[in-house]
């Protein structure tokens, strides 16, 4: 009897070592970068930090521009200390990965939503590449003028090129990517079709003829935000913009066309060699599952990239405004995938043919 209690004294002293050390340890390092200002903010709420009671895992997030050249010497040197986990705009992500730079995903070890349904099926077109997983969506929509025109208000892609029934300067970014498949788009090409279309000549030369049809009323916006002020203050009736103006110009909110809006991702992906690849890759699986994706929809104005997350999206927690009506996809019906592959390979090409058609005289 005695040996039985010493026995079972010596276990549950054991357990509590165990566990006094599980609990009280250090906990391994994960370094998430993101972005500053409200994405980055959102992220932290909604990922970074509750991951780190999930996994006990200290989640520490760090910031950065975008540069590509900080991943490529991260992975030259061997020195991940920037971060373990990055959050790219997808265009950087593509190419990353062609340059080697980033770790495999294995997109079958993604778990399913929330509401069952299989990652393959789940995330949106696009958002799950061989060396990223999506995070959010975000758009390029078309904002307009409100009680300018006669008659209805415009609300297609083609009103947009209507310059008979809808009269007045239209404001655009002053670049190829988004512009040439919008004048396809507007001129019939299916969007299957898109990127073979522009993949020729007689295609290239298709769309810039229907941005001839409005170039006497081309204006041009290069900063975030000013779409939205051409519009309110008549420098133009129409201009595409991000879908983030929607949301920044909600108190003064010009009429607004989700047609054919042109997406694009901000996603996840492990530097190639980091040495916290398996913690790395564990904290992506988790963050882009059906909640969190969510969670970080509720702060900021992005798309969760996996449709099950989108009935979970509420009201901004400060603001109290309902975010579905201000997300990419919340409008997603006839919503465009933008190939950044595609755009890698031939757009140095292509901005160049754009930009001389943008300064020749008319």
């Amino acid at each position: 009897m005695r040996r039985a209690l010493l026995i079972l004294t010596l276990v549950i002293a054991a357990a509590g070592a165990v566990a006094l050390y599980v609990y009280t340890r250090p906990l391994p390092v994960l370094k998430i970068v993101t972005w500053s200002g409200a994405y980055g903010r959102a992220q932290r709420v909604a990922m970074i930090e509750p991951y780190r009671d999930v996994a006990r895992v200290d989640t520490q997030p760090e910031e950065w521009d975008g540069d590509l050249a900080e991943v490529a010497h991260a992975v030259a040197a061997h020195t991940y200390n920037k971060g373990d986990v990055i959050d790219f705009e997808l265009p950087k992500a593509v190419q990353a990965c062609r340059q080697g730079l980033l770790e495999k995903f294995d997109a079958a070890t993604l778990p399913a939503g929330q509401d069952g349904t299989a990652a393959a099926s789940d995330f949106v077109p696009g958002a799950v590449g061989d060396c990223w997983v999506g995070s959010v969506a975000y758009s390029q929509i078309l904002f307009f003028a409100k009680n300018t025109f006669s008659g209805p208000d415009p609300a297609t892609l083609n009103d947009f090129f209507d310059t008979a029934k809808y009269p007045g300067p239209r404001a655009m970014r002053p670049i190829a990517k988004f512009n040439l498949e919008m004048a396809l788009l507007a001129d019939g090409v299916r969007p299957s079709d898109i990127y073979l279309t522009l993949s020729t000549e007689d295609g290239v030369a298709r769309a810039f003829k229907k941005l001839d049809s409005i170039r006497p009323v081309l204006v041009w916006w290069r900063n975030p935000g000013e779409p939205a002020r051409m519009i309110q203050d008549r420098r133009a009736v129409f201009a595409t913009a991000l879908n983030g103006d929607v949301f920044d110009a909600r108190a003064a909110l010009p009429g607004i066309i989700w047609d054919r809006q042109l997406y694009e991702f901000d996603v996840f992906a492990v530097p190639k060699g980091d040495p916290n690849k398996e913690m790395a890759m564990d904290f992506i699986r988790w963050a882009t599952g059906s909640k969190p994706l969510a969670g970080v929809a509720d702060w900021v104005a992005l798309g969760p990239a996996r449709r099950s997350s989108w009935p979970l999206v509420g009201k901004n927690p400060e603001l109290g405004i309902a975010m579905t009506p201000y997300l990419p996809t919340g409008h997603f019906t006839d919503a465009f995938a933008v190939d950044d592959g595609w755009w890698l390979t031939h757009g140095p090409a292509l901005e160049a043919r754009f930009q001389a058609w943008m300064n020749a005289p008319n």
